[in-house]
């Protein structure tokens, strides 16, 4: 089925941007599930496709590339499926979580709850296993931040019911909501894929930022990014983004193209 709102393929951007020496340092960043690995029904499956745990590996080691990995996972989890090489900052949590990949595992910012959010998060594990309760195919991620309720699993009508509850549990407590594919996240501490990105982009001093996803919570990272940047949306759906490819197999081959572009210029 052909999209909606017709978008361009990003490769004529990408060769731009690698023949352009005065843009760097790029930053690379990209979404995780759905993005470089194949959206999966136990989340515990999800990898980056073969073919792309090397290409991330030669944009890492290229010369005025910077690469992250920009999830709603928490880091752990992120971390334990993610092959991605040293180096790698990741952003995990929609960026409450930030660490880089060292050769001696990760380097963390530590998360610190006040209190009253810690108290605040363990009435939304309670009162989000009551929503999953009784549900087939719906179940409850503690995060260190946030509770989600996952209903990938579950019947269209069930999932709907499940989700409906898991906003109204959110406004009532007064907590964040991120409302993706499938998923409710509800969180304690205010966390944005758009505000962690532009973070990236200061701390590397980077003037342009490549910046793919697939879930609605990606929307954020697109708006929050410029005219100079190259955001790419996968897969359907309305989106900001300027680009679009329809599959994480499509992000891997044009992050290829783009290694490839660079090489020349690289000496």
């Amino acid at each position: 089925m052909p999209d909606a709102f017709p978008l361009p393929d990003p490769a004529e951007a990408l060769a731009a941007l690698a023949a352009d020496r005065s843009r760097r340092p790029v930053l690379v960043a990209l979404d995780f599930d759905g993005t470089l690995a194949p959206l999966q029904d136990d989340p515990a499956a999800s990898r980056v496709l073969p073919a792309g745990v090397g290409v991330l590996a030669d944009l890492a080691a290229t010369d005025g590339v910077s690469l992250a990995l920009v999830s709603g996972r928490a880091m752990a989890d992120l971390h334990l499926l993610a092959e991605v090489p040293v180096g790698t900052l990741l952003v995990g949590s929609h960026g409450a979580e930030r660490a880089r990949v060292t050769p001696h595992g990760l380097d963390r910012d530590v998360v610190r709850l006040t209190d009253d959010q810690a108290d605040q998060l363990a009435t939304l594990g309670a009162e989000a296993a009551a929503v999953a309760r009784g549900r087939e195919g719906v179940w409850v991620e503690t995060k260190p931040t946030a509770v989600v309720v996952h209903t990938r699993l579950a019947d269209a009508d069930v999932a709907r019911s499940a989700e409906q509850e898991s906003l109204a549990l959110g406004e009532r407590l007064g907590t964040g909501v991120m409302h993706g594919k499938a998923v409710v996240e509800l969180t304690v501490l205010h966390a944005s894929k758009g505000e962690a990105l532009i973070a990236l982009r200061d701390e590397i001093g980077a003037p342009v930022v490549v910046y793919a996803g697939d879930d609605v919570t990606d929307e954020r990272a697109f708006e929050a990014l410029g005219e100079q940047d190259i955001t790419v949306k996968v897969g359907p759906g309305d989106t900001v983004a300027r680009y679009r490819v329809q599959s994480p197999e499509d992000v891997v081959a044009a992050l290829a193209q783009f290694r490839d572009a660079l090489a020349p210029s690289a000496g």
